[in-house]
This record gives structure tokens, C-alpha cells and sequence, in this order.
């Protein structure tokens, strides 16, 4: 009876917590929905100003770059702070760069540079959000519901990929993009809102001696470092993200070149990321995914390459861009969930911010050099290239077709086939292979 009873209150107090998280990520889902439609209207609009996909490169570049040159130390904050005011913070931000955006496109004043310097400052402050809201879900829920709440965050993020093109690509035509920032701020608006009404707990850190925050901001480092299944597993994110910096960087443009500029049918195949995620979510959140996560992240990688990447750069119409476009996102919430279940179950929670943000360093530093590179590859040499009459098209043309597309389709192939090289070789490294049985979960050390 007493044994019934405590799990009666465990029951209990795992649905309590499960029904705050989705209260908060009822909140963020909003956010996300906001954030990427108004990214879909600048896309289009720096697209039409430049007619370069250098300058929509350059655009995610100054986004993305400083949220990883700043991602261990605002880690090391993130375990000194207030979880709850760092996620307010984060979402702060980004609003007054929206705004600040929606004042000069108002007044006629916007230019693409200036979308490089807000990509800065939003950066910076975006930094803080992957190790604040990864370690809220461990603060938040017990272990066995992490894989369910990763499911629910690839969730949003996907269900925000279907209708955030629609809406945008349908009411840039009506309300044009003033209307969408508009949007946008509204709903930043809501996920501050859900974030202030809920209680987070805060960590205490077990480390007695004092720490600098130069200190503390390589912590992390020194923690992966220490353990070479986790630094193992992630340089092949390293890797990956690598491949898919060129894949992403480079989808508007090889949509809008293949089709004649259609935006509605550019909105509809990026809805189709977002359906193939939200499916993966769906099933990822009552699934839990596999038992052995090291499976689902290296299996479910090499399948959104083959099936999605590769799909999207050797179809010429637009049922095979659809399909590519779907399988590619369909996949990626069990490697996603996987890999986040089993570092939540691995490292302490007083020290995830940290290396949470840490990983996110190394996992991504590398999509920067792909943003850097990938726009000048594509404007000099592949879409020239495998244009009519180009040098590359006795060589590839009998593969891709010709176009001005194809060249961008002909690196889609070459990705990949190294992306899936990337994943299943992963399997060749005993530590990286076999990492959940060599390194024990933290509250496995605690008792």
C-alpha cells in the first residue's frame, strides 16, 4: 500500500510538471510561428532586392554566427542566472530586433545590411536559449518523459515550418510584410507571457570553490573533452550540421531558380518540411524513441539524407521536391530527441547549461563556414556551370538536367551521399558506438 501510494504521487507530480512544460511550450510554439514567418518574408524580399543567394546567405550567416561565438559563455550564465530570466531575455531580444526591422521597412529605409546588423544582435542574445530551455526540460520533468518533451519541442518547430510559409507566402499578398512583423511581435508577446506565469526551479552548483567566467565558460569543453563517446558523437554534428549549412542556405534559391520564382510553390514545399517533422514528432513524443538513442541518431541522420536530401537534389519537379522536402524533416526529430535524451541523461543538471551550450558550439560552429561559402560556390561556380551551355554539364547534366537551378541540385547529391557517410560511419568508433553503456546517467552517481 505505501509503495502504491508513492507511485500514486509520482504519477501525480509527472503530470503536474508535464502540463507547466506545455504551458511554456504552448508559449514558444507562438514564437516560432512568428519567427519563421516573418524570416520567410525577408528571405523573399532580400531575394527580390538582390537577386544574389549571397545576400541570403550572408543574412543567416550574421544570425547564426554570434549565437555560436557566444554559446559558452552564455552557458556559463545560464547556470549563474535565473532560467526564467534568461529565457524572458532571449525572447526580449528578439522582439526589438523585429521591431527595429518593422520602423525602417515602414519608413522605406530597410536595406539588406541592415538585416546583417539586427542577425548580430538577436545572435547574441539567441545564444541563450538552446542551454536555457535544454536544462529547464530537466528541471522540469523527470528523466522518462525527456524523449516525449524533445518530441514536442521538434514538434513545434516543424508545425511552425507548415503554416509559417503558407501564412507568409498567402499574406505577404495581403497585409505585405509590415503586416507579418507585425505578427511576429505578437507573438513574442504570448511565449513571454506563458514563460512569466509558470514557476522554474533554479540549480544550486555543487562546486564550492569560486570560478571565473572565463573559467566557467571553457567548462564545458573540458567535459566533452573528458569523455571521448560525447566528443566523439559530437564532431559527426560537427559534420552534419556542415552539410546541412549548404543544404538550407541554399533551398530558396534552388526552389525559386527551379520553378520561375513561384513563392506560393516555395511556401508549399517548406510546409512540407514542417509536415515530415511534425509527423516525426508526433511519433517521436508517444514512441519515445528507440532504447538504444545512439540508433536513432545515427539511423535516423543517414535516412534524411538519403531520402530527403538526395531526393531534393536529383528530382526536377515539384512531386519530388515535395517528397524530399518531407522525408528529409521526417527523420530528424528521433536523431534530434535521441541525441538530447541521452546528454540530459548524462551530465548533472547544475552543469547543463554549460555544456549544453557547449555542445551547441561544436555542433554548429561549422554551419557559419557552409552560410560563408556556400553563396560565392553557388553565384561563381554551380549555377553557371550547369546553366545551358556550362562547363559542368557534359559532366552532370545527364543527372540533375540543365538550369539554373541544377548546379545547387548537384551539390544537394554530393551532400547527400556524405551526410549519409557521416552517420552510418559513427558506427566504426567503439567509445561513440557503445557511449550509453560505457558512461553511467548522472542520477546513477548520485545514488
Amino acid at each position: 500500500m505505501k509503495i502504491s501510494g508513492m507511485q500514486s504521487e509520482k504519477n501525480i507530480e509527472s503530470k503536474t510538471s508535464m502540463r507547466n512544460f506545455t504551458f511554456i511550450w504552448t508559449g514558444q510554439f507562438f514564437s516560432l510561428l512568428g519567427t519563421a514567418m516573418s524570416q520567410f518574408a525577408l528571405a523573399v524580399w532580400a531575394w527580390q532586392d538582390t537577386g544574389q543567394a549571397t545576400a541570403l546567405a550572408l543574412v543567416g550567416l550574421f544570425n547564426f554566427a554570434p549565437t555560436i561565438i557566444m554559446g559558452p559563455i552564455a552557458g556559463a550564465l545560464v547556470d549563474r542566472w535565473n532560467r526564467k530570466f534568461v529565457l524572458v531575455l532571449s525572447d526580449t531580444a528578439s522582439a526589438i530586433g523585429t521591431l527595429t526591422i518593422l520602423i525602417l521597412f515602414s519608413f522605406g529605409k530597410l536595406e539588406v545590411w541592415h538585416l546583417y546588423v539586427v542577425g548580430i544582435f538577436t545572435g547574441i542574445f539567441q545564444s541563450f536559449s538552446f542551454p536555457a530551455y535544454s536544462s529547464t526540460i530537466s528541471l522540469v520533468l523527470p528523466k522518462e518523459q525527456y524523449a516525449r518533451a524533445n518530441g514536442l519541442l521538434s514538434l513545434a518547430d516543424s508545425i511552425s515550418n507548415i503554416f509559417a510559409p503558407m501564412l507568409a507566402g498567402f499574406l505577404i499578398n495581403i497585409i505585405g510584410i509590415w503586416g507579418i512583423l507585425s505578427l511576429d511581435i505578437v507573438t513574442f508577446l504570448i511565449a513571454v507571457t506563458s514563460l512569466t506565469a509558470l514557476h522554474i526551479p533554479q540549480t544550486i552548483k555543487k562546486e564550492e570553490k569560486q570560478v571565473t567566467l572565463l573559467e566557467d565558460s571553457l567548462f564545458g569543453f573540458k567535459f566533452i573533452r573528458s569523455r571521448k563517446g560525447l566528443l566523439g558523437l559530437q564532431l559527426s554534428f560537427f559534420l552534419s550540421n556542415l552539410l546541412y549549412g549548404f543544404v538550407f542556405t541554399l533551398f530558396t534559391p534552388l526552389i525559386l531558380l527551379r520553378t520561375g520564382n513561384d513563392t506560393v510553390m516555395l511556401g508549399t514545399i517548406q510546409a512540407a518540411f514542417g509536415v515530415g517533422g511534425v509527423l516525426g514528432g508526433i511519433i517521436l513524443s508517444a514512441w519515445g524513441g528507440p532504447k538504444r538513442k545512439i540508433n536513432g541518431i545515427f539511423l535516423g541522420g543517414a535516412a534524411s539524407y538519403l531520402f530527403g536530401v538526395f531526393v531534393l537534389g536529383i528530382g526536377q519537379s515539384n512531386i519530388f521536391w515535395l517528397a524530399g522536402a518531407f522525408l528529409s524533416m521526417f527523420f530528424l526529430p528521433v536523431t534530434n530527441g535521441s541525441s538530447q535524451s541521452l546528454w540530459q541523461s548524462k551530465v548533472p543538471y547544475e552543469m547543463q547549461g554549460r555544456v549544453f551550450a557547449t555542445r551547441a558550439f561544436i555542433a554548429q560552429i561549422s554551419s557559419p563556414i557552409a552560410m560563408s561559402i556556400a553563396g560565392p560556390l553557388a553565384d561563381n561556380i554551380l549555377i553557371p556551370g550547369m546553366k545551358e551551355g556550362g562547363y559542368l554539364v557534359p559532366y552532370f547534366g545527364w543527372l540533375t538536367g540543365t538550369g539554373l537551378g541544377a548546379g545547387i541540385a548537384l551539390l544537394y547529391i554530393i551532400i547527400g551521399l556524405l551526410g549519409i557517410s557521416v552517420c552510418l560511419g559513427g558506427y566504426l568508433f567503439k567509445e561513440i558506438r557503445d557511449v550509453e553503456i560505457i558512461l553511467p546517467d548522472h542520477d546513477a552517481l548520485i545514488k
